[in-house]
């Protein structure tokens, strides 16, 4: 298991705002805010990857098609936690790059919704369950 991944943003006060709000709809709750970094674990004390968010301190900006990080999956428990999570990338005016349906070039069942952040990072909400 993954122990935490770290990420740099151009803006860490702007990506303190946008995740503070999408976080806990991926099942994240806050675990360390500090001045020049924050970061968040799985809630409820469940085992998990914890993701932490620093400032840039080299200039340039991402791109997830050169060598790197490509994208971030959060398995959420239900479709409707994945819609849910779409709904609110919409209403963020966020770049949608798949609604939420079933992927069947994946292992099934796969349900997910991808997005770009602000800062460019491909996420994804996805739901390995039948639940509704």
């Amino acid at each position: 298991m993954i122990g935490h991944i770290g990420v740099n943003v151009s803006d860490l006060a702007a990506a303190r705002v946008y995740y503070d709000e999408l976080m806990p709809l991926l099942g994240f709750e806050m675990y360390l805010d500090a001045a020049d970094q924050f970061a968040f674990r799985p809630a409820g004390g469940k085992a998990g990857t914890y993701l932490f968010f620093y400032p840039a301190s080299a200039e340039g900006g991402y791109d997830r098609h050169r060598a790197g990080l490509q994208h971030l999956a959060f398995m959420v428990g239900s479709r409707s936690a994945v819609r849910a999570v779409h709904d609110w990338v919409v209403g963020m005016r966020g770049n949608v790059l798949h609604r939420p349906r079933n992927f069947p070039e994946y292992p099934p069942p796969y349900y997910a919704t991808f997005w770009v952040d602000p800062f460019g990072f491909m996420l994804e909400a996805v739901c390995h369950h039948d639940r509704p």
